[in-house]
């Protein structure tokens, strides 16, 4: 069974991460604390032996340079990312019918609707203003997206729930008059500033219920976001709980963007983490001859949810490889590459499971079924540094509250520790 700190910390972590934004601002806040030093792209890096990080937009970059680290010692990399499934704020938001005040929000990645329904619901992320500046704000509980009764849906129970994303998922935020209403201003506001003031925005729809540990004997927890701040703070506590003596360079990556597609300059097909270990080789004077070299002894560990199998939907899953919820962390296995898990891969993770004492599972799609991708494969094309695909199993993935065993955060967590110190 977890323990109960792990969980509170995890839980704490999601509850102050409604946004990617949010979630590298929380980051970086635990690394800080932790005696990590920020530095800035823009700025000549003298770095040498410590523990340092990057925040680029919705990303987040931390390594630590072990005393004696060379030209040519490798990288142990977990890569994990900050965006989940849902719904953004579109231009112009402010909009209203029949007496209602409504929000205009677009469909962000692959969420399920229905799960949406009947939640209190905020706004969260990041206000840009025309002065240059930006600021994080979060607005509490704000938004609802309200379902058809059923004395008006008749069929609903029995003909299925048809939800149409630009008619029905209008969320309401009030009552009154359109014209007297500014959704812009009221974020503004958060900030002491004023809707003219705002240039740009990037606003997501999160959540409010807090996380939970419930079932019997506590063996279930259930959060907003586990897809994928499941990975950031497993991957962010291993990585501060490392000893300062290592053999190679461990890097902590959070990318954006991963549910769309991660062809961002913050996701993990931009050149964030190259430029980053770029800079990090140049100040250990390495030629790009050294690098790569560094890079050929180098892993990667990408960290994102898996499904765990359902019991009321068992035929949609592999008939022999079933993980099940506080079973262990999954090793992600496609035979077409969208998991970047190879056999010498498969060995490095049995390898790290050993050495934390930590029980894992292998997960592979029924082929009947289209297997969902990660950013390992982004990774280590970008790369060449061979990657390996984990996680924890899940139910209700995409969903605004996705449900795991309350054991395996921890337990992914100890197995990640274990990979970075080699």
């Amino acid at each position: 069974m977890a323990t109960t700190s792990h969980l509170e910390s995890l839980g704490s972590f999601i509850q102050a991460s409604p946004s990617s934004f949010h979630a590298v601002a929380e980051a970086a806040r635990r690394l800080g604390t932790a005696g990590f030093v920020e530095l800035n792209e823009s700025d000549s890096w003298d770095t040498g032996t410590g523990s340092f990080f990057v925040i680029r937009d919705g990303a987040l970059v931390a390594w630590r340079e072990p005393d004696g680290a060379e030209a040519t010692t490798p990288y142990r990399i977990v890569g994990s990312h900050t965006d989940s499934p849902g719904f953004k704020l579109k231009p112009q938001p402010t909009t209203g019918y029949l007496g209602w005040l409504q929000a205009g929000v677009e469909v962000y990645g692959g969420p399920l609707f229905n799960s949406w329904l009947d939640r209190e619901l905020e706004f969260a992320g990041r206000l840009a203003f025309r002065d240059g500046s930006t600021t994080l704000v979060r607005t509490g509980p704000m938004l609802r997206f309200p379902q058809l009764a059923v004395h008006l849906d008749r069929g609903v129970n029995t003909d299925g729930l048809k939800l149409d994303p630009q008619r029905h998922l209008n969320p309401v935020v009030g009552l009154g008059d359109v014209e007297q209403a500014d959704l812009v201003g009221h974020l503004a506001g958060l900030a002491n500033r004023s809707a003219e003031e705002v240039a740009g925005y990037d606003i997501s729809v999160a959540d409010t219920q807090p996380p939970a540990v419930f079932g019997l004997d506590d063996a279930l927890f259930a959060a907003g976001r586990l897809d994928n701040l499941s990975s950031v703070h497993a991957s962010l506590a291993a990585f501060l709980a490392l000893p300062t003596s290592l053999d190679s360079i461990p890097v902590l990556a959070a990318f954006d963007h991963e549910e769309v597609g991660s062809d961002t300059r913050s996701g993990a097909s931009g050149p964030l983490l190259s430029d980053i270990l770029t800079r990090v080789s140049a100040g250990l004077d390495a030629t790009d001859s050294q690098r790569l070299r560094a890079y050929a002894r180098s892993w990667c560990l990408s960290a994102d949810a898996g499904h765990a199998v359902h019991p009321n939907y068992p035929e949609r899953h592999d008939p022999v490889n079933r993980p099940i919820a506080g079973g262990g962390p999954i090793l992600k296995i496609n035979a077409n590459q969208r998991y970047a898990t190879d056999a010498l891969g498969a060995a490095e993770w049995a390898r790290a499971c050993d050495a934390a004492g930590v029980e894992y599972q292998e997960f592979v799609s029924n082929n009947a079924m289209p297997c969902g991708s990660t950013i390992g494969p982004l990774t280590a094309t970008r790369l060449g540094i061979r990657t390996v695909d984990v996680g924890i199993a899940l139910l209700s993935m995409h969903s605004a509250r996705e449900l795991a065993g309350a054991s395996d955060p921890e337990n992914l967590s100890r197995a990640i520790s274990a990979f970075l110190a080699g």
